[in-house]
Order: structure tokens, then C-alpha cells, then sequence
């Protein structure tokens, strides 16, 4: 009766792991983009920098889609273009989100967050401490095999480039919403990409926490 017991227990115990690691790392369907508002292009410019010190506040999960679509969301649904622009049209930048909770991957096309791992891995994303600090890590990972008969000195130069203005958007979006950023190029690149289980063709470009300024 015992050895019964213990095998109801251990199944219990089993099951709610097996439950809450299936609930954690479902996607996450994220609201429609608000496309209007914030400050004025100029007020904008004028208020973008780099900021390392963040608020360990999760963000909104507003603000996050606001941020994702903001970065390389689509604004052109007609034809899929994105808000911003790519060599060739070729769209090889994926972006990673780590959060406390694990990290996904941004499907502009559903507005989704795909999930990828689970836990948080934020410590990988970055060498610096405050790395760790920030509720939204990005990693931006160029997929070479999406960039056709191009060179590899090309793919390496044109998936760099697409990497600043993605990174560029996310800046302006911080700076509009009140958020602290700054892009990263100290990132231990086979350790993440192990974390992300990347192939071969897949190169980590930059990593770039986001979050709310430290309370004061």
C-alpha cells in the first residue's frame, strides 16, 4: 500500500511539472500594435540615448507588442514590408525576447511570441550585471540561409546594417516611451546561441536590453 502511494505521489508531482512547463512556454498572442501617438520625431531625437541602469518592472504586454512592431514589425500588410528596411528585401533578422520567464521568438506575421526556452536566461544574453536586471533582453540573429547566392562577406555586412536600423527603431521607441536601452556587442555569441539551440547558418549579430528607468 505504501510503495502504491508513493507512486501516486511521485505521478502528482510528475504531472504538475509536466502542466506548468506546458503552460509556461505556450506563445503568447500579443495585443494590436498601437500605431499612433508618442512624441513628436524631433522631441524624439533629441531624448535618444544609451542607458544602462534599468527598473526590474516587467513591461506591459502593450508596450512590448508597441516595442516588437516598433523594431521590425510589419506596416505594410499588403505586401509584408516592415518598419524597417532590408537588403534585398531578404527580412534575415529574427529577434529573440528573454524574459524572467524564458525566452521566445517575435513572429511579426501572427504578433506573436513563439516560444524557444524556458527559464530565465537573461545572464546569456550579456556580460555586463545589469543584463540580468532588464524585464526584456532582445538578441537579434541574422539567418544566412534567407540571404540567397549573396557572399559571406555580404551576408556578414547587409545583416550588420539591417541590425542598426532594427536596433535604430527600438532606440526611438524607447526614447518616445520613457524606456532605457542600449545595444550590446559583449555578448559570449556560442553560449547564447547554444541557449537558443541556433544551426549553423544562424549568427547572433547584438543583443539589447529594454526596460523602465531605476526608481530613484
Amino acid at each position: 500500500m505504501r510503495e502504491k502511494t508513493w507512486l501516486t505521489v511521485l505521478f502528482v508531482v510528475f504531472m504538475w511539472f509536466a502542466f506548468s512547463y506546458g503552460q509556461e512556454m505556450q506563445a503568447i498572442s500579443l495585443p494590436k500594435p498601437q500605431t499612433s501617438g508618442g512624441k513628436p520625431l524631433m522631441e524624439t531625437l533629441s531624448l535618444r540615448k544609451s542607458a544602462r541602469e534599468f527598473s526590474s518592472e516587467e513591461l506591459p504586454l502593450q508596450t512590448l507588442s508597441n516595442l516588437l512592431w516598433a523594431a521590425f514589425g510589419i506596416n505594410r500588410p499588403e505586401s509584408g514590408k516592415r518598419t524597417a528596411p532590408s537588403a534585398v528585401n531578404w527580412q534575415e533578422i529574427d529577434i529573440y525576447v528573454a524574459t524572467s520567464s524564458g525566452v521566445y521568438l517575435y513572429d511579426a506575421k501572427t504578433n506573436q511570441l513563439k516560444p524557444v526556452v524556458s527559464g530565465d536566461q537573461r545572464s546569456a544574453f550579456g556580460r555586463q550585471s545589469f543584463v540580468r536586471t532588464a524585464p526584456v533582453v532582445l538578441a537579434y540573429v541574422a539567418d544566412f540561409s534567407r540571404m540567397g547566392k549573396a557572399s559571406p562577406g555580404d551576408k556578414e555586412f547587409y545583416s550588420a546594417v539591417d541590425t542598426g536600423f532594427i536596433s535604430q527603431n527600438v532606440y526611438l521607441f524607447c526614447a518616445s516611451a520613457g524606456l532605457n536601452t542600449v545595444v550590446l556587442g559583449i555578448v559570449d555569441r556560442n553560449t547564447l546561441a547554444t541557449t537558443l539551440g541556433l544551426k549553423p547558418e544562424q549568427k547572433i549579430i547584438l543583443t539589447q536590453p529594454v526596460g523602465y528607468p531605476p526608481k530613484r
